[in-house]
């Protein structure tokens, strides 16, 4: 390729304003999620020089002080002096919103990131930040501080190499927390590295004590990345699906393989932007998927001619599957980026999925078989489900004011100032009825381990006293039928011993939210209590602490001798009302944590792995996790 890439392509919109004042509406927020999005938008830069073909690998490299360093092996960032501003074009990258090779002046087909704010924006919220490119047999580098230039370009060197190496430190007036997670890192860059094939992506952690490095490499994109997905779970073939194609300048690439499981977990990218919220292209993907496995079944008479259409549920359930596409001129509906707006995009993407589909059922028909059957087992199992939801509305008044008679509500009907508890056991639910605020705490008790949703289809989840108590209490109904906007209680808090038997129900209550209450968890609404673990009483005074080293941290403070009780809580039903009001419900003094989603994908891998039927993987992650358990009770 010899597309030209040179100053005259980096075109100005508008200055650098207001970044540091109001830094969440360029990245999200300050918090931990905003810091590794600085990472994200350099990285981003760096996967558009290989989406345009002139970059093959990217390093990035956590350092011992917590500072970043991407390098890529692209043409470098244009050094020349740019025709409007007078200064070299890196400087513009750096020091100007709105400024970069993204807004036609032929620099990038498609590009992901923010649009050209991410360099500015990053160098805005840094401390300090280098760069240096490489190009034309010599070495440029620049530094700025907080967004202003501390040092004009500079030949530092010679070279025979090309590509762009920025080294930054978040700025600490910004940022609630500087530490890096590698584990976040490492997500979000092997999901890049499948979404561009070729490309290799590296991640170095140089902090002393947790050394470590991941590559990601995938030849095969995001046919292997479908995979992947699939790993924890069973597929009923093993050819994954893959066609890609190109109209109009839109290039496609659609991958699919169904499993076992009743969960469709599909995800959709837009030049590398995982579009959460969807859009035109996976609209497109749908109506192709099941105009296709319909015209296939009618054809070859899988499906009867008497039979009804196979619905878009019926085809998907059980699919996992990827849909990406490089837009040039993308729009996205809402300011974060999550939904595809060109209408375009659906026919295309159809035309060319349906095309390939068709040709790789009829080349392969004992895997259309297998989809056709599995898609007529869904639409009985459906119709099933259908007449259950409508047992499940008469019977428990699902849309009637009647709640469940083990409930204890509170009397505020304000859902903005209610909480409810998930407690487990009669015996802790006794209690933290009496602890609870009655104003605003209602308290629901769930005897023994609700039903593992990953194993069942809807008729079945519906036909469990527990799952359908949490439905009737929470008002919202369930998988389709869910409107938050119903939701009685804006904090929903799992309350559960601290042991394995406790952490299993968690992971039980977790599952069955996000698999079909899953905007509860998307919009912040669930919480996890946190009880103290001991009770120390010393000189009349007594101390509640939440884990062994914080013990070990109290008895340095105020010395063993003395101690008059150290008491070990088993599970909650061992704590006095009283004592479970002031650690754990009252709002003064309890601790909670919020349940977030910061990446769909790893959830999906992570209650797959931990709820699904293969035990091989479940085993793995124990033993890989079992160092970092501090505390254990069998």
């Amino acid at each position: 390729m010899s597309a030209e890439y040179n100053e005259s392509q980096i075109q100005v919109l508008e200055g650098l304003e207001a970044v540091r004042k109001r830094p969440g509406m360029y990245i999200g927020s300050t918090s931990t999620r905003g810091l590794h999005h600085l990472v994200y938008e350099i990285v981003d830069n760096a996967v558009d020089e290989a989406l345009a073909g002139f970059c093959t690998e990217i390093y990035v490299f956590i350092h011992k002080d917590n500072t970043i360093t991407v390098k890529d092996n692209g043409r470098g960032i244009p050094v020349g002096i740019h025709h409007q501003k007078g200064i070299p074009a890196v400087e513009v990258v750096f020091t100007i919103l709105h400024a970069g090779g993204k807004f036609g002046g032929g620099g990038y087909k498609v590009s992901g990131g923010l649009h050209g704010v991410g360099a500015s924006v990053v160098n805005a919220l840094s401390e300090w930040l280098d760069v240096r490119v490489e190009s034309d047999g010599k070495i440029y580098e620049q530094k700025y501080s907080r967004g202003n230039v501390l040092t004009k370009l500079t030949v530092v060197g010679e070279t025979q190499n090309h590509g762009t190496t920025v080294t930054f430190k978040p700025d600490k007036e910004i940022f609630d927390d500087l530490i890096f997670q590698f584990d976040i890192l490492k997500q979000r860059l092997r999901e890049t590295a499948f979404l561009t094939k070729g490309l290799k992506i590296n991640l170095i952690d140089e902090r002393e004590g947790i050394e470590q490095n991941r590559s990601f490499h995938y030849e095969g994109g995001i046919k292997e990345f479908v995979t992947f997905i699939n790993k924890n779970r069973s597929p009923l073939y093993d050819n994954v699906f893959y066609a890609e194609g190109s109209k109009d300048g839109v290039f496609v690439e659609v991958a699919f393989q169904h499993n076992d499981g009743y969960m469709e977990n599909i995800y959709s990218f837009v030049n590398n932007i995982n579009t959460v919220d969807g859009g035109t292209h996976l609209v497109g993907f749908k109506s192709g998927l099941t105009k296709t496995v319909n015209d296939y079944g009618k054809k070859f008479n899988l499906i009867k001619e008497n039979d009804k259409n196979l619905s878009g549920d019926d085809v998907r359930e059980g699919i996992t599957a990827v849909i990406s596409v490089k837009v040039p001129e993308p729009q996205f509906e809402g300011q974060t980026k999550t939904k595809l707006g060109n209408g375009e995009v659906k026919g295309i993407v159809e035309s060319i999925f349906s095309d390939e589909l068709a040709f790789f059922l009829e080349q392969n028909p004992q895997t259309g078989k297998i989809i056709i059957e599995k898609a007529l087992v869904a639409s009985r199992a459906r119709d099933a489900a259908k007449k259950a939801r409508e047992l499940v509305r008469r019977k428990t008044g699902l849309e009637s004011t009647r709640l469940p008679g083990k409930l204890t509500d509170c009397s505020d009907r304000d859902p903005r100032n209610c909480e409810i508890y998930l407690v487990e056991g009669d015996s802790a639910g006794g209690s933290a009825k009496k602890a609870r605020d009655p104003k605003t705490q209602a308290v629901l008790p769930l005897r023994g381990k609700i039903l593992n949703v990953e194993k069942a289809r809807l008729d079945r989840i519906l036909g469990s006293e527990e799952i359908k108590a949490m439905i009737t209490a929470f008002g919202t109904g369930i998988s389709e039928d869910f409107d938050i906007e119903k939701l009685r209680y804006h904090k929903i808090v799992i309350m559960t011993d601290a042991d394995v038997d406790g952490a299993h129900i968690r992971t039980l209550l977790l599952t069955f939210f996000y698999r079909y209450m899953r905007p509860l968890i998307e919009e912040g609404k669930v919480y996890i209590a946190q009880p103290p673990l001991y009770r120390v009483e010393k000189n009349k005074k007594h101390y509640y602490v939440y884990d062994d080293i914080e013990l070990e941290k109290l008895y340095e403070e105020i010395g063993r001798t003395g101690i008059k009780d150290v008491q070990r809580y088993k599970g909650l039903g061992e704590m006095d009302f009283d004592q479970l009001r002031d650690t754990t419900m009252d709002v003064k003094h309890r601790i909670l944590k919020k349940v977030d989603l910061n990446d769909a994908i790893t959830a999906d891998e992570i209650f797959s792995m931990l709820m699904g039927d293969k035990v091989e993987p479940r085993r793995d992650f124990i033993t890989e996790n079992a160092q970092y358990v501090s505390n254990l009770d069998i």
